[in-house]
């Protein structure tokens, strides 16, 4: 059958797999799963309920949940009848939710548990709020489905007909490092070339492999992935929690899913603090397996002797780390940021193979991706660009793409659309460049900066390598306008209490330690040893440690785990004087 619009996905499905699992969530300690025909049956109830409300073509409806099945139900039901979603982040604030619901003129409102209807219901004026979880005194979304069973299926073919492939689907609220976020306004059309793009790339066999979401639903990321996942036949299961994914990963088993490199970073960082826990003769193989994964490119032939250690290290080492993923994972698909090339190159070296692919909300996302062969593996670069997308290099470094999968512009915002989309092609604020085939992002066009003595400086490349530091957590380098950059850095405690153990320095506090001047002169040395990476301008002269970690609830990150510069920056602007006064 032909693909059209999203929802076609679901008849797709059944005809082609039939899954006995399409969707899985665990509840009260056991899975609870939904077949492609449950879905169909769940989604067209919802659809017949909705034509009930009142909802029709252009009505928009928020969603703010984390990821379960009732996310794509109400999703794929509202797609049917020509509604508008509109995904929201559940830890974004009040004030957030009620200017994307006056914004986007939201009609109806679901969310997922209790904390967030009370967020959602504090500013949600006279809108009808339904919820996922059973919640005391809210309309639970099952009273829906149940009221959609009496209604005409030929009433909701004629509204499926009615819905063109060029028709917006939804209205992603970027959440943005500045300002107001801005509604990213996406058509069936728009995602589905997309995902189509990106399924034929895909490693796992279709209609036999399983997947563990845990990345927001409500980002475009984990969105696309999810229908690409329908079209493939997969099994989705979701994440208990973000606590919950180790324990999940040996539960499912899975063959596949998305991250995002921090997350990555954190699995790490874990590995090795573990590493640092064993003795005598094993600690010595895993430090040796480590370092050895950390040389490992796997687009070259290493020679006969390094293939054979790192065949011994597979199955000594390497093997347990596999064993933490569940078993069988085959690809982990790693954006939103920029992966460390060392973290690729020792997963790569112990089989686990991350692929790091390159996008935007504006572009469904997906612009680029690796492929997850030894022979097109390219470490440090983002893949090649996909099938029917287009991209080029401005003069000034600025990554310009267009195609199918580009947005219809941002919702009520004409000049800032025009500002982005000139002459068919979406300006990125991204700087790259290829080599061959292959590209690679170097930094945002707005976050690069000028010392005062006229030097550029791409403060990403510089922060993706300071981080490589198991003693580095977070970093951000500041330094527009001064005669040299400098950086505020948040330490990984977890590695500070490792080393402080291996050196016998007794530990206090977070905010003692960063202070005594055995810990700066560390950190100082790690520093040091990896600013010969860069020239003389960009070296980070000096540094300001924090005691405490930035986070999306703080304030200081973006729900993708960008570094808010400005809010950062205002943050901490006494620091900086500090450091410049030093």
């Amino acid at each position: 059958m032909q693909l059209t619009r999203l929802f076609d996905l679901i008849p797709y499905q059944i005809s082609k797999y039939d899954k006995k699992i399409a969707l899985a969530r665990k509840e009260n300690g056991t899975w609870v799963t939904y077949s492609s025909r449950d879905l169909k049956e769940i989604v067209d109830n919802l659809s017949l309920s909705f034509l009930n409300l009142g909802l029709g073509s252009g009505d928009k409806v928020a969603i703010i949940s984390e990821n379960r099945p009732e996310w794509n139900f109400v999703d794929l039901a509202l797609q049917q009848i020509g509604a508008i979603s509109v995904p929201m982040y559940p830890t974004i604030t009040s004030d957030d939710y009620a200017y994307i619901f006056d914004h986007a003129e939201v009609k109806v409102i679901f969310v997922g548990d209790r904390v967030i209807y009370d967020k959602a219901a504090e500013v949600a004026g006279d809108r009808k709020i339904y919820s996922f979880d059973h919640l005391e005194g809210v309309e639970h979304w099952t009273s829906l489905q149940e009221k959609g069973m009496s209604g005409n299926l030929a009433d909701l073919d004629q509204c499926k007909q009615q819905v063109n492939p060029s028709d917006i689907f939804t209205i992603i609220y970027t959440s943005g490092t500045t300002g107001r976020p801005k509604g990213v306004m996406l058509s069936h059309t728009n995602v589905l070339s997309n995902l189509l793009s990106v399924a034929s790339i895909m490693t796992p066999l279709s209609g036999t492999s399983k997947v563990l979401s845990f990345l927001p639903l409500c980002h475009i990321y984990e969105r696309t992935g999810s229908f690409c996942y329908l079209y493939l036949g997969y099994e989705i299961y979701y994440a208990e929690s973000m606590e919950k994914i180790g324990e999940n990963l040996k539960e499912v088993q899975p063959h596949s899913f998305n991250s995002v490199p921090r997350l990555l970073e954190k699995v790490f960082d874990k590995i090795v603090a573990k590493g640092y826990e064993l003795e005598g003769t094993k600690k010595k193989l895993f430090f040796w397996a480590l370092n050895l994964g950390l040389k490992y490119d796997p687009a070259k032939n290493m020679g006969a002797w390094y293939n054979f250690q790192l065949k011994l290290a597979n199955k000594l080492i390497f093997s347990k780390w596999r064993e933490a993923l569940g078993g069988n994972v085959m690809q982990i698909n790693s954006g939103a940021s920029a992966l460390q090339p060392r973290l690729a190159r020792v997963f790569w070296a112990a089989g686990i193979k991350v692929c790091e692919g390159y996008g935007l909300t504006e572009t469904s996302p997906v612009v680029s991706a690796s492929i997850g062969t030894y022979e097109d593996i390219r470490i440090g670069y983002v893949g090649k660009v996909v099938k029917d997308v287009q991209v080029k290099i401005a003069e000034d470094g600025e990554i310009l793409v267009k195609g199918p999968n580009v947005m219809q512009g941002y919702y009520k915002e004409p000049e800032m659309t025009a500002e982005v989309l000139k002459n068919g092609w979406f300006h990125t604020g991204d700087i790259g460049e290829f080599e061959g085939e292959y590209l690679k992002i170097t930094d945002r066009k707005k976050e690069m900066f000028k010392t005062s003595g006229g030097k550029y400086i791409a403060p990403q490349v510089m922060e993706n390598k300071f981080k490589e530091s198991t003693l580095i957590e977070q970093l951000m380098v500041v330094g527009d306008g001064r005669n040299y950059p400098a950086a505020l850095i948040v330490p990984s405690f977890e590695g500070l209490r490792e080393f402080c153990k291996r050196k016998d320095i007794p530990y206090s506090t977070d905010k003692e330690m960063i202070a005594r001047p055995e810990i700066l002169e560390k950190y100082q040395s790690e520093i040091d040893g990896l600013n010969k990476y860069f020239g003389k301008w960009e070296q980070i002269k000096r540094f300001k440690l924090l005691d405490k970690p930035w986070g999306v609830d703080s304030g200081e990150l973006t729900p993708t785990m960008k570094l808010k510069r400005k809010v950062i920056s205002q943050k901490f602007s006494k620091e900086i004087e500090e450091i410049y006064q030093a």
